[in-house]
This record gives structure tokens, C-alpha cells and sequence, in this order.
């Protein structure tokens, strides 16, 4: 077989791989005949997205919904540098993505000799974006180039691998490895000491702070067990939403940048965090560098350079971050800690006030809409007025359904593909994309891919008249407003010249009429006049 066909075999047989994001080129075609006869014959199917920017963010979504790698097969140089946006956004938040790439042939690699779509070093320019970045120069290390990735994936910090393939690798011939398996990871367990330390400090500890991030979604069971045993109030971050189950009392959901919750934080006197990165856009979206711990901390990550990043740690542990929730728990047992922990999560969140705050309440009735008409939706967002309220508004039932841009790499254009590749990844779910008038236009041409794939995606658009919140930025720093208020097209006429259902609304009554006539396949752009709405929930 060639190599081309040895990477689809063992995608698909050794690692499961089910679907592929990518835009043929004249230098991937060898890997389209691995894949001829679609998933029947392969087993994998193919999406072609309309820029690679696109096919990053679909395989974005796919992973965060799914829990598995997104795949991407991409065409070398200019193919390499659309996608890099969507590895930025991924590397940010440790998404799982594999890229695979074709690169220059092997002879004429670094020579600058002018070759179709030639960098001089695209394994350098990418490496940046990636956990690694490898240049394949001998097709039997194939299987070892692709087993690194996966453990990457599954027992280190997850995140972008970058894998170029040279174009005359493609169809050199090559034997199917007699043996080879996917190598079985076991989950870092926490040093049984530093266990002991932790669980000591939690035991006698008199208001302890949980902080949960991205890293725990895989143990939602364990990490509900842990904070409710402990009766510690809880905040979990944007990629952890939904990780207790829609309403905990123990839950202040993504609200750390907030003074009543601030406030907690530095009254707490043991702070466990599992899994986050303590960063900015969790922690600090006021960005005034107002959090701050006074008590012990306590912090586990799968990766140790993480440990000593944005808070100092009193005890840190280097290990999976399941594996030390299922072992705390386990060391409590089940008899509750006694600490007002539900009444304390309850007088912070009625200090928040987050209903009636006036920044929020033109978004309550959107999402209590929402929640009404699709309870069990994936929501997943743009970096737009809508999703930046839904970071502090919305519960959800389980983990993996509320992801979006405005963490950590913070890019416009996110919402559309990402939602595509969640409906591709968890087709049984409605999905919501969260996008505004600016964003959407980065990649409004994956409504395509969407009518194509018949993706029941229901897209909200807001309406704002343009970039909403650099225009409040402008003003509050007494900037003249350039280039914020920008014109929008007709966004009605452009859905249905893509095939698209449309509908425009103006009050939740016809938002949820909107939602309940969607079609029964494929995507349903809803736009929202801002301002008509606005003076609706008003009155």
C-alpha cells in the first residue's frame, strides 16, 4: 500500500478516527484516494468546509463535543496559514486537534526555489501553534509519528499536533506494520503524599474555595461527588460549564471576575483548583488583575509548567486531573462536610444579582428561550455581546455543551464551524450557534457546508449594528469611534442564497416561534434586531 493509504488504515482501525475537515489541493490528492468510496468504504467521512480557518474551527467543535481529536487534512503553505487561527484558539484552550499536512517534496525542502505554496520552514512557522510539529522524511515512521500524537491527546496536556507528509511521500510504497496497536495509556495518579497533604488542609479547612476547569469535563460524576462532600462553594469556568449539572447549589458558574465572588476567593481559607489554568479570561475578564487567593492553594494540572503560571501554589500536584477528583472523593467517603457551603454559594449569588443587572437582563429572556425550547442544546459561541452574557447566565446539564471563543485566544469567526462540527460530532443534540453581525462575516461562508451536510444547526444571530464591544471600549477610553460601526449586508438574502432557512425576530415570543418551525434538516439562520429587542424586554 502507499503511505497515504497506511495513514487512513490506521485513522480509522488504530485510533477510530470517523471524520476528516479538509479542502482537497493538488498536493493532498493521494490522501483522497485512501478515502474514495466516502465513509462506506473508508469508514471515514470527508467534510469539505470552505476555508481551512473553517475546517480548524469544525474540528474545534468536534473535539470539544466529543471529547476525541477533531482531524484535519490540509494543503501545504497557504492551506497551513488559514488554519493557523483555529490551532491558535485550540492550543489556548488544550482542544485536541490533529493537522495533517502536506509539505514541499523532500529534496527541494528550505531551497527557496519558488515552489507551488512554498514556506520557507512551514514545521517552524506551525510549531509555535502545536504541542509538536513533525516533518515525516521516512514512511515507515508513520505509526511512531501518529502514536505521539495520541498520547499527546490522552495523557498530556491536549492540544494541537501538527504532522507534514512531503508530496512525494504520499504514494511511496509501503508494508503495513506486522503489529501495531494503540498504545494504552493510564491515567498520572496524584503522589499519595501530596493526597494526604491536600485532604488534611481540606478536612480542617473552614471555608474552602473549589475551582474547577476544562481539564475535569471527562468526571463530572467524581467532580459533583468531591464538592459536595466537601459542601465548598464551587466556580467552574467557561470549559467546565455544566460539569455539576444545570443549577447546583454548590455552582457560581464562570463568575470569578465578579466582586461578590472575588470577595469569596480571598475570604477562603483552602483553595483547591483542578484543571484551570487560572488565566485571564476566567479570572480576570475586568482585566484589572483583581483576583486574588489569600489561603493555602492547592492545584492540580497534567502539566507542570501550568502549576507555576498566574497564582502560586502551596501544594501542586502534577497529575490527571479525573484521577485526583475520583481519589479525593474516595478519601472523604460520603458523610458531607458541615460547612454552610449551600448557603454561602447562595448569599454569593444573590449578591451577584445577575438577573437584574442591567448589562444582563436583555439577555435572560433569550436564554430562558432557549432553555424552554431546546433544554438538552449544545451552545456554542462566537466572541460576541450574546455569548459574553452566556458565560455568567447560562447552566447547563452536563459538560461539553457550552464551549466558545472569548477564552483564552479570543478569535471572531469561531461560532459558526465550531457548532457544525459539535452537530457532526453529537448528531443526536440540537446545537445553537452564539455569533454577532461582525464575527459571523469571518466565516458566514460555512453556511454552505452547513446546507450541504444538512446540519440542523439553529444560528442566532445578534444584531447590533457592528462591533458592539470595542465600540464600548472606544468610548470608555474617550476613543473616537473608527471602524467599529461597520455596515452589514442583508443577512436574510445571503441564508437563502445559500440554501439556508432564515427567519428575522425581535422578541423571545418570536424567537421561540422561530425555534419550533426550524426545518427538520439542515440549519436555520435566525437573526435578532438588537434594538427591536432591546425595547421589547423593556416594556
Amino acid at each position: 500500500m502507499t503511505c497515504a493509504e497506511l495513514l487512513i488504515r490506521l485513522l480509522r482501525d488504530t485510533y477510530g478516527v470517523d471524520t476528516v475537515f479538509g479542502i482537497p489541493g493538488v498536493h493532498t490528492v493521494e490522501l483522497y484516494r485512501g478515502l474514495d468510496g466516502g465513509a462506506e468504504a473508508s469508514g471515514i467521512r470527508h467534510i469539505t468546509p470552505r476555508h481551512e480557518q473553517g475546517a480548524g474551527f469544525m474540528a474545534d467543535g468536534y473535539a470539544r463535543a466529543t471529547g476525541q481529536p477533531g482531524v484535519c487534512f490540509i494543503i501545504t503553505g497557504p492551506g497551513m496559514t488559514n488554519i493557523a487561527t483555529a490551532m491558535g484558539q485550540a492550543l489556548a484552550d488544550s482542544v485536541p486537534m490533529l493537522v495533517i499536512s502536506s509539505v514541499s517534496r523532500r529534496d527541494t525542502l528550505g531551497r527557496g526555489q519558488g515552489r507551488l505554496h512554498e514556506l520557507p520552514s512551514q514545521q517552524q512557522m506551525v510549531a509555535g501553534l502545536s504541542r509538536f510539529s513533525h516533518t515525516l522524511l521516512d514512511p515507515d515512521g508513520l505509526p511512531e509519528a501518529l502514536a505521539r500524537a495520541f498520547a499527546v491527546f490522552e495523557g498530556g496536556r491536549p492540544g494541537p499536533v501538527h504532522i507534514e507528509i512531503p508530496i512525494d511521500l504520499f504514494d511511496a510504497p509501503v508494508d503495513e506494520p506486522a503489529r501495531w496497536r494503540r498504545p494504552s495509556l493510564a491515567s498520572a495518579a496524584p503522589d499519595p503524599d501530596a493526597l494526604k497533604r491536600a485532604g488534611d488542609w481540606l478536612a480542617v479547612a473552614r471555608r474552602p474555595l473549589v475551582l474547577l476547569g476544562g481539564g475535569c469535563v471527562q468526571e463530572p460524576e467524581a467532580a459533583r461527588a468531591l464538592v459536595e462532600v466537601l459542601d465548598a462553594p464551587t466556580v467552574t469556568t467557561i470549559n467546565a460549564k455544566g460539569l455539576l449539572g444545570i443549577d447546583h447549589p454548590l455552582d457560581l458558574g464562570a463568575n470569578a471576575s465578579l466582586p461578590a465572588v472575588r470577595e469569596l476567593a480571598r475570604d477562603a481559607d483552602v483553595v483547591l483548583a483542578i484543571g484551570t489554568e487560572l488565566g485571564e479570561t476566567d479570572y480576570d475578564v475586568v482585566f484589572d488583575d483583581g483576583f486574588s487567593l489569600s489561603g493555602r492553594l492547592i492545584r492540580v494540572d497534567i502539566d507542570p509548567e501550568q502549576l507555576a503560571r498566574n497564582q502560586s501554589a502551596d501544594l501542586a500536584m502534577v497529575a490527571d486531573a479525573g484521577a485526583t477528583l475520583k481519589a479525593l472523593a474516595r478519601r472523604f467517603g460520603e458523610t458531607p462536610c458541615q460547612r454552610d457551603g449551600v448557603e454561602r454559594a447562595r448569599a454569593v449569588r444573590e449578591m451577584l444579582g445577575l438577573v437584574q443587572d442591567p448589562a444582563f437582563t436583555p439577555y435572560v429572556p433569550l436564554f430562558d428561550t432557549l432553555r424552554d425550547t431546546l433544554p438538552e442544546a449544545i451552545l456554542v459561541g462566537d466572541s460576541c455581546a450574546t455569548t459574553y452574557a452566556a458565560n455568567h447566565l447560562v447552566s447547563q446539564p452536563a459538560p461539553r455543551r457550552f464551549f466558545n471563543a472569548s477564552t483564552g485566544y479570543g478569535t471572531l469567526g469561531y461560532g459558526l464551524p465550531a457548532a457544525m462540527g459539535a452537530s457532526l460530532g453529537q448528531p443526536e443534540l440540537p446545537v445553537v450557534a452564539l455569533v454577532g453581525d461582525g464575527g459571523i462575516m469571518f466565516t458566514l461562508t460555512e453556511l454552505a457546508c452547513a446546507v450541504e451536510e444538512g446540519l440542523p444547526v439553529v444560528v442566532v444571530l445578534w444584531h447590533n449594528q457592528g462591533y458592539e464591544e470595542i465600540r464600548r471600549y472606544m468610548d470608555s477610553a474617550d476613543v473616537p469611534r473608527l471602524g467599529v460601526d461597520i455596515q452589514a449586508p442583508d443577512f436574510q438574502m445571503l441564508a437563502a442564497g445559500f440554501g439556508c432557512a432564515a427567519r428575522r425576530v425581535g422578541d423571545p415570543e418570536a424567537l421561540a416561534a422561530a425555534i419550533r418551525g426550524r426545518p427538520p434538516q439542515g440549519p436555520l439562520l435566525i437573526e435578532i434586531d438588537a434594538g427591536a429587542w432591546n425595547a421589547s424586554v423593556q416594556e
